[in-house]
């Protein structure tokens, strides 16, 4: 316990010193300080992916140095705290970027390749495309199985937002819409939604006593202190917190009873 504290202690002084002058020295003895943190969630996620652990903890030590580089130590907070997410964030993304889009069983990987090297040795002996039978029998397996395995193979690579989706009547045409066409934009979407609330919340807002309102709107929309908003006003400190409370619970109230009665339209 006491090492630990001690070590904290002095990942901290180093941090310090790096945020004023940061040099390659500094940050390389911060790295060997907290290679701890990078092994411990190395090993965790070793557990649950196949790929190697050195990979993984390589990726950590990326992560860590980006945790350095962007650390405030007048924040008042833990570095392991702020560093964890940096280094899980970078394995993970290095586990995305490794990952098949489409999880396909190992089996029916296997069973695959085996089908590909069926069906050239095939075709070399019957002179002509063997059918998914004769290929299903070669491997020792059901119609099923073998047109789920093709199916599963086939669905590992993504398509193209460009590929055409095709019409009921299956006619094609230069203006055919896209599968991009056919997905939402979400940004958009976000947008819209952040609207609408605010739109409740400024008519939840305009139902509320004036003086209030405006002690509410002064701390969380123009960002001032309740020490500046009571100045302003000429009530206490002590006053401002009571009223900006009791608002708040007016407003939970109010947009409660406007989601509900939206429910029943």
């Amino acid at each position: 316990m006491a090492y630990q504290t001690t070590l904290q202690s002095q990942s901290m002084e180093l941090l310090v010193s790096y945020q004023q002058e940061p040099s390659v020295r500094l940050r390389n003895r911060l790295v060997r300080l907290n290679m701890g943190l990078v092994r411990k969630v190395a090993h965790r996620l070793a557990n649950q992916c196949a790929e190697p652990y050195e990979d993984l903890e390589q990726c950590g030590y990326m992560g860590l140095i980006t945790a350095i580089e962007r650390f405030d130590p007048t924040q008042g907070y833990a570095f392991s705290s702020f560093a964890v997410p940096y280094i899980r964030g970078e394995i993970l993304h290095f586990l995305r970027d490794r990952a098949n889009t489409v999880r396909v069983p190992r089996r029916w990987q296997q069973l695959s390749r085996e089908g590909a090297k069926v069906r050239q040795a095939l075709t070399m002996e019957l002179g002509r495309q063997p059918s998914d039978q004769e290929i299903a029998d070669a491997l020792d397996l059901s119609m099923n199985e073998w047109r789920s395995v093709k199916l599963a193979a086939s669905n590992r690579t993504p398509l193209s937002l460009n590929a055409r989706v095709s019409s009921s009547n299956h006619q094609q045409s230069e203006s055919a819409m896209t599968l991009g066409d056919t997905l939402t934009d979400t940004h958009y979407q976000i947008l819209q939604v952040n609207e609408e609330d605010r739109i409740e919340l400024q008519h939840a807002l305009n139902q509320l006593e004036d003086k209030t309102r405006e002690m509410i709107e002064s701390v969380f929309f123009h960002h001032l202190s309740r020490q500046e908003v009571a100045k302003r006003i000429g009530v206490s400190p002590v006053t401002v917190t009571r009223r900006i409370k009791k608002g708040i619970d007016e407003l939970v109230e109010l947009l409660q009873n406007q989601a509900q009665a939206q429910a029943t339209v």
